[in-house]
């Protein structure tokens, strides 16, 4: 209804009363009702967490022929108590609804009990906010890295050159728009919106120009089968410690228990759904033969631990140990008070070892560790020491993996052989990260946000003064916590002087790592107590703290810290619902080095929820990237830049598969027969292109272009449809058949055409060539049956070796989706689009 409708406005109300001669009103009445209306419905009763309780509730209402409904938006939810009351009673039915409700109410009149799964599991309650705009959180260099003319960019197949912006030309008649890139001696190039997925940003070590590319010579070609080879070598390492991982035994974990469900179901805040699908992800992993090796990648805050404690708890419910490995001291109490407040009612032992122990207590602890009294261990790089000895360890759980030295991973791959891994990282090196994105090893993200989190304000500032009281001061008039972080232990104890002097109001406590033991450990649990307001401290604090009242850092000196360890600290705050600020304190810009003002420039840019995994790509940008194995460096990418090696990467690899590991992939390689094109190019004289009457900005056109070109699905060009209109208003014709062209790709790709021209109204398909399972093939058969079946429309000619499919009448580009649409009708099709979408 609309508000209108829902009140009664004062005027109409007057004119109500006015019908009336007498008019009662209060709480106790002198007159006989002439209606009563009885409700005899109660609130839903509070089961705290004792599902026992809840399932013979709702089976004594289902006695009393009452229809019993559970409201949750969470279908995971609906499920898990689904898993509880078939163990618990298998008899007792309910109906779930797909909403959520306030709270929930038993009524009697109308049998009729309906509960909420927020009040069962003692959750938050989330009201449906207005969806906030956020920035797209894609993965690719393109959408990372916008081009501006003069920029070096990478052509696939004619090698290194300048990226000259758009340019308008005509085609017989019509306008279209085209990509202009400079090469060696002035050499242009054109290259169609088409082709965009051909060109990206070079990216190779900052600071080295690369050599521009010669159009028309083959050293592009020759340089690209060079490092090709090379390569191999690389790719071979890579797949061989890939097939021994899956060719080991390892213990294939039960599917999920009562007790895991239980546990799930306890956590108060509500899963986002890459936390859900991560932790669905991990529990698959687990339940496989060969052992897991999964890289979980969410940024700080965005509920990593939960998916660890989950994973641990599976191994522990079969009676396996956890070793749980964290960078810092620090980190590994916080850990352990984190398990121990979830798992606190269940029967699982948690201990942790760390310099804040005495070495009594730690003989002690790895004694039960050998017995396997202790189920879970969390520890610095201690706990995978010669002497820890493990009676049963199922899963191994490493946080913060860069942060270890080479001695701890070499430890870290014995322990690794047959037991189940898990590593939480939130700004994953480069190393890691490629070798997650080449399918090395399984990869997780977290890139939603939890509900009402706001982005970290940051700014970059001198030392100053003025701006430290001020900052501190209204954190402290606003009831939070300050953390301060200065570097240098020889003057730490002046600056916490520094901030009393400014602020005497504030309680300071002083951290570092050559503080003993007891008194670092004294310190760090009176401020997250709230004992004190300010944490004056090194970077001991940069993992995986989680104090939510704390919601300012301040960084001195921040151009000597590391773009991942600023993005780490930064991450300390913003940890609830309060908006949160980070200062960077630094000399004056001018006496920086260039790669300290990038990395600062860099973290102030990616200040958005969930711009860690940014924030890695970015660091592999300023850094370069090297040998994905470790061991050798080498030039490659300043060669070729990282996206052109990574796609040389991806190819080598499909070889090797195809080769020398084909019995390994087997498997995959019978699901996924070759026999689709990597590309279909389309060129036409259609006036396709987006006009500068509708986006007038070249850069956003060009963003545009390359984000279109870059969609692999329907709902995602829906989505795309979509948001042009919300933000540009309804598109004109050329817009809509610029659309309709990455539709025409897709066809293409799927049927097997590597070009498709459209021009002067005949449409022109060229097959692929050199492929001669493509020709042997089912899909190559019913082309030949189609093309029989219309003779009088369309032929089939060989020219110069290639072989052409040929229709004339084709005026549009919706037209020739008519046209091929008939050729995808089949199921064997339909499987074929499947299989080069994957």
């Amino acid at each position: 209804l609309e508000p209108f409708q829902l009140f009664e406005a004062v005027g109409e109300f007057e004119k109500h009363l006015k019908k009336f001669v007498c008019i009662e009103f209060g709480q106790r009445f002198y007159f006989e009702s002439e209606k009563k209306y009885e409700f005899k419905s109660s609130v839903q009763p509070s089961f705290n967490k004792n599902f026992e309780l809840l399932a013979a509730n709702l089976l004594e209402l289902q006695q009393k022929d009452f229809e019993n409904f559970i409201a949750s938006d969470q279908p995971k939810q609906v499920e898990r108590l689904q898993g509880i009351f078939e163990e618990i009673h298998p008899e007792l039915h309910f109906q779930p609804l797909d909403f959520t409700l306030r709270q929930g109410f038993v009524d009697a009149q109308m049998k009729v009990a309906c509960y909420t799964d927020h009040q069962i599991f003692q959750r938050y309650h989330r009201y449906q906010a207005k969806e906030k705009f956020s920035k797209s959180k894609a993965l690719t260099f393109r959408e990372l890295q916008s081009l501006q003319p003069g920029d070096f960019v990478t052509h696939i197949d004619y090698g290194i050159g300048k990226f000259a912006g758009l340019e308008k030309k005509e085609i017989n008649g019509k306008e279209q728009e085209s990509i202009r890139l400079v090469f060696r001696d002035d050499d242009l190039l054109t290259v169609s919106i088409h082709a965009l997925h051909k060109i990206s940003k070079y990216s190779g070590r900052e600071g080295t120009p690369p050599a521009i590319s010669k159009l028309g010579s083959g050293e592009w070609e020759s340089k690209k089968a060079k490092v090709k080879k090379k390569v191999k070598d690389i790719a071979k390492e890579l797949i061989s410690l890939y097939a021994k991982r899956k060719q080991v035994n390892g213990f294939a974990f039960a599917p999920d228990s009562f007790l895991q469900a239980e546990l799930e179901t306890s956590f108060i805040y509500e899963d986002t759904p890459d936390q859900a699908k991560a932790t669905e992800d991990v529990k698959k992993d687990m339940q496989l033969p060969h052992p897991m090796d999964r890289l979980v990648c969410g940024d700080v805050g965005f509920g990593k631990t939960e998916v660890a404690i989950r994973a641990a708890f599976k191994a522990t419910t079969e009676g396996k140990q956890v070793c749980v490995l964290v960078p810092t001291t620090i980190l590994a109490m916080q850990h352990w008070r984190t398990f121990s407040e979830r798992l606190a009612d269940f029967p699982v032992k948690i201990e942790y070892v760390s310099r804040f122990k005495t070495n009594k207590e730690i003989k002690e602890i790895l004694s039960e560790v050998k017995s396997g009294t202790i189920n879970i261990i969390i520890g610095t790089h201690r706990v995978v020491s010669k002497d820890v000895e493990f009676k049963d360890l199922g899963l191994l759980i490493v946080d913060e993996e860069q942060k270890f030295g080479v001695k701890t991973k070499d430890r870290l791959k014995e322990l690794k052989v047959n037991v189940d891994v898990l590593t939480l990282t939130a700004t994953p090196i480069p190393r890691t990260l490629h070798f997650s994105l080449m399918g090395a090893r399984d990869l997780s993200i977290i890139a939603t946000a939890p509900p009402n989190r706001q982005p970290v304000t940051t700014e970059l500032h001198t030392f100053d003064e003025t701006k430290i009281r001020d900052a501190v001061s209204y954190e402290l008039r606003r009831g939070g916590q300050v953390f301060f972080v200065h570097n240098r232990i020889s003057d730490i104890e002046q600056v916490a002087n520094v901030v009393f002097k400014l602020v005497p109001e504030s309680r300071i406590g002083i951290a570092h790592g050559q503080m003993d033991g007891d008194r670092l450990e004294k310190v760090m649990v009176k401020f997250i107590e709230g004992e004190y307001d300010v944490l004056v401290s090194t970077n001991i604090i940069e993992s995986g703290l989680d104090i939510p009242n704390a919601n300012t850092i301040i960084i001195n000196n921040a151009h000597l810290f590391g773009l991942s360890d600023l993005h780490q600290m930064r991450g300390r705050v913003g940890r609830s619902n309060k908006k949160a600020y980070c200062y960077l304190l630094t000399p004056p810009t001018m006496v920086l080095s260039s790669d300290s003002r990038k990395r600062l420039a860099a973290l102030e840019e990616f200040s958005e929820l969930g711009d860690g995994f940014k924030v890695a790509m970015r660091d592999l940008d300023i850094r370069g990237a090297g040998n994905l194995l470790g061991a050798e460096q080498s030039g490659f990418i300043t060669d070729l830049g990282f996206d052109t090696y990574h796609k040389i990467l991806d190819d080598a690899i499909q070889e090797l598969k195809e080769t020398e590991f084909k019995e390994l992939f087997a498997e995959e390689l019978s699901e996924k027969a070759k026999l689709m094109v990597p590309d279909c190019v389309i060129e036409t004289d259609l006036e396709i292109l987006i006009p500068d009457d509708y986006i007038n900005s070249a850069a956003e056109r060009l963003q545009l272009y390359s984000t279109l070109d870059s969609i692999a699905d329907e709902d995602a060009l829906e989505k795309f449809s979509d948001s042009l209109k919300d933000r540009f208003g309804s598109y004109p014709t050329p817009v809509e058949q610029l659309i309709n062209t990455v539709r025409l790709r897709w066809l293409g790709e799927i049927i097997g055409f590597e070009k498709i021209s459209l021009k002067n109204g005949k449409l022109r398909l060229q097959f692929l060539s050199g492929n001669e399972a493509y020709f042997k093939s089912g899909i190559f058969g019913k082309i030949l049956s189609f093309v029989q079946t219309r003779s009088k429309s369309c032929r089939m000619k060989d020219t110069a070796g290639k072989l052409l499919l040929i229709t004339e009448n084709v005026e549009t580009v919706e037209r020739a989706i008519e046209f091929l649409q008939p050729l995808i009708a089949d199921q064997s099709f339909k499987s074929a689009k499947e299989t080069s979408s994957v």
